[in-house]
């Protein structure tokens, strides 16, 4: 006669360790494609008022290095969200982010700083430049927290790059919208960065400084070789990467290539 109690402890028992088979495959395939950013199970719940608020529901996605690729989707939907824990400006209620090889939970908030200053860059809707800074400083910036020699000269040149050769010294409200956001790229990619997250980068601009920007933006990352995340309203900037990843009500709901947005 079997022991009910102990039949059900070993189907358990078999089900706890395909998980941990499973996982470890999953691990494999993910240093095998050489990932940079490997998202699993994430959840970001909030309380408003005296009931839980839940943003993003067990999103899971893994990002190769030195692909280009778009996250999409309404208002409300857990972009920003969703970039914030990636980029470990925000923390997640449940889940796990590996950055460029490092899990973000095992980190304090200081640790997290100097990985992002090591290995990502970032380009912001609303520019985000010091507005007491020169242009060449504001690029410089990065660097300089780094204590890197050379700072300047490396901002020269990338301002360069983006056509702003002769605006070295102009601060942010002598500069206009696109080359406030040119300046942005530029401060992005100074540190050579492994990935970087570009929020909503045209949401600012209009359509023509718009399309120049998406230009470069994916021009020097193609050059650089580094991995692009673009958040966006903008579906014709979205199917410029090779990847889109459609959120919705805090959950993928499509994630593939060149997918048909609708």
């Amino acid at each position: 006669m079997t022991d009910p109690d102990a039949d059900r402890k070993v189907a358990d028992r078999k089900v706890a360790d395909r998980k941990v088979a499973d996982r470890k495959v999953a691990d494999r395939k993910v240093a095998d494609r050489k990932i940079v950013l490997d998202v699993r199970n994430l959840t970001k719940t909030y309380i408003s008022g005296d009931r839980p608020l839940t943003v993003l529901d067990d999103v899971s996605f893994a990002i190769e290095a030195g692909s280009a690729n778009a996250i999409v989707g309404p208002s409300g939907s857990g972009k920003t969200t969703l970039l914030g824990l990636c980029a470990g400006l925000d923390q997640a209620s449940k889940g796990k982010v590996v950055l460029a090889g490092t899990p973000l939970d095992e980190l304090d908030e200081d640790a997290r700083a100097r990985l992002r200053n090591e290995h990502v860059g970032f380009v912001f809707q609303t520019f985000q430049l010091v507005p007491t800074l020169s242009a060449v400083e504001n690029v410089a910036v990065p660097l300089e927290l780094r204590g890197e020699r050379g700072a300047m000269r490396r901002a020269a040149e990338l301002l360069e790059r983006v056509g702003l050769s002769d605006r070295l010294h102009h601060y942010p409200t002598q500069l206009s919208g696109g080359e406030q956001q040119r300046v942005g790229i530029a401060r992005a990619f100074i540190n050579r960065p492994k990935i970087l997250f570009a929020d909503e980068p045209t949401g600012s601009l209009d359509g023509q400084t718009g399309g120049a920007i998406e230009d470069l933006l994916f021009e020097i990352n193609a050059e650089a070789g580094t991995t692009l995340i673009v958040v966006t309203h903008d579906l014709e900037l979205a199917t410029r990467t090779g990847r889109v990843i459609r959120l919705r009500d805090g959950r993928i709901v499509d994630d593939g290539s060149n997918v048909k947005i609708t």
